[in-house]
């Protein structure tokens, strides 16, 4: 059987251990070195880049996010061991992992680490879709030759640069399509690399439950469940005609993906057609002051990654999911685009206002989407808020402290909420 050794990248036939450096990180499958798709995801990513700036946190539990009276945004692994996940309120948090260091994020070094390790992919082939900051699909076919080496050997190398030249870590899912090399990619964390072959496909995907199928959340689960879809299995075992019936083109997507068909190409060129954040509460709330910390903490995030992009946006959307799982949204378009966490918290707190609904709410996001490379200033000059451009100042100078100083040296108070 084919083995790759993920620490030296030997390559060898059956083994547990690599026979040149006796490592036992050894990757081996039937078809290694003949699958192409991969999906990597990084590892904590905001934590790590947190550890790796800081080396006194390496062996602390550590968590980011807005402060002991805001929310989790991450957390690192010692701190995961101990229940604290995201989205879970930092009071909470702090409850199972008292011991644990809290930091405010800082995503303009996060957006520096991600372009960084953007360029390590760019290397190994043109075919790379980023999802996130901290994920992409890659898509390696034919570059065997150039390389000299599979897929799965450069792939290996790719998160090996990424521990020794950039200090972060990395899991790798390696198959013959995205659906699949996503499912592998969250199998063995962190520093994990799993692969899914086209042989054992649908034996892999019966057992598991439906919502481990990519864009299957709670409402879409208690869907299927209603008709008697629990697992994948019971999903492959359905009528595709019935499947389009109750559930139209979800339904015959369903019906392939279950079978392990996925034939969405790497698309290295897809624009960016929007840009969002969103956070699922650990508790419902209706609480108005709740929503409009995460409200701010959503709109923040938003605005961080559409100025790493250099992008701005005319539409905003605000999201919110009911206890009940109903989505309830409301956008408005704007004069001219924005990319600043000022204008587009102004704007989905009164889309927030709008809404008539007393909740309770599991689920808040907020949206920016007509997506347009940035031109500079946004032309806030509104009769109606004088203070507008004033504000948008004052943000633009604290993002220039934050990129020279870090991004804990200014924040704002609602931040902490």
């Amino acid at each position: 059987m084919p083995a790759l050794c993920r620490d030296c990248l030997t390559t060898f036939d059956r083994g547990s251990r690599c026979p040149a450096c006796r490592s036992p990180r050894v990757s081996a499958h039937p078809e290694l070195f003949d699958l192409a798709i991969a999906h990597m995801d990084c590892d904590a990513f905001y934590a790590s880049v947190e550890k790796r700036d800081n080396p006194a946190l390496v062996d602390r539990p550590l968590i980011v996010g807005g402060g002991r009276r805001g929310v989790v945004s991450t957390c690192c692994y010692l701190a995961r061991i101990k229940g604290v996940r995201s989205a879970m309120p930092m009071f909470q948090a702090l409850r199972l992992c008292p011991e644990a260091v809290v930091l405010p994020p800082r995503f303009a070094a996060y957006a520096e680490a991600s372009r960084a390790i953007r360029a390590l992919m760019d290397e190994l082939t043109p075919a790379v879709e980023p999802l996130s900051l901290d994920e992409a699909f890659m898509d390696l076919s034919g570059t065997a030759r150039l390389h000299g080496a599979p897929p799965a050997v450069m792939l290996a190398r790719l998160v090996r640069r990424m521990k020794t030249e950039l200090g972060l870590t990395g899991s790798i899912g390696l198959s013959h399509n995205k659906f699949l090399a996503k499912i592998a990619s969250d199998l063995d964390n962190p520093r994990g690399f799993s692969v899914i072959g086209r042989a054992e496909t649908r034996d892999f995907l019966r057992p598991r439950p439906v919502r481990a199928i990519w864009g299957i959340g709670p409402a879409a689960q208690e869907a299927l469940e209603r008709v008697g879809v629990r697992s994948i299995g019971d999903l492959e075992r359905r009528d595709r005609d019935d499947l389009v019936r109750r559930f139209g083109a979800m339904g015959d997507r369903l019906w392939h993906l279950a079978r392990g068909e996925d034939p969405r190409p790497v698309n290295a060129d897809e624009p960016v057609r929007s840009i969002s954040n969103e956070t699922t509460f650990a508790e419902d709330t209706a609480d108005r002051d709740i929503l409009d910390g995460h409200l701010w903490r959503m709109a923040d995030k938003t605005a961080s990654r559409a100025k790493a992009k250099a992008l701005s946006g005319r539409v905003v959307q605000l999201k919110l999911k009911r206890a009940d799982h109903r989505i309830l949204t409301r956008r408005v378009s704007l004069p001219h685009p924005t990319q600043t966490a000022d204008r587009l918290y102004q704007t989905a707190r009164a889309l927030l206002d709008q809404v008539t609904d007393a909740g309770p709410f599991r689920l808040l996001g907020v949206g920016l989407s007509g997506i347009a490379p940035d031109s500079g200033s946004d032309p806030q000059g509104d009769l109606l808020d004088p203070g507008a451009a004033r504000r948008e100042g004052a943000e633009r100078a604290a993002d220039t402290i934050r990129a020279r100083f870090g991004e804990e040296a200014i924040f704002k108070g609602r931040a902490l909420r």
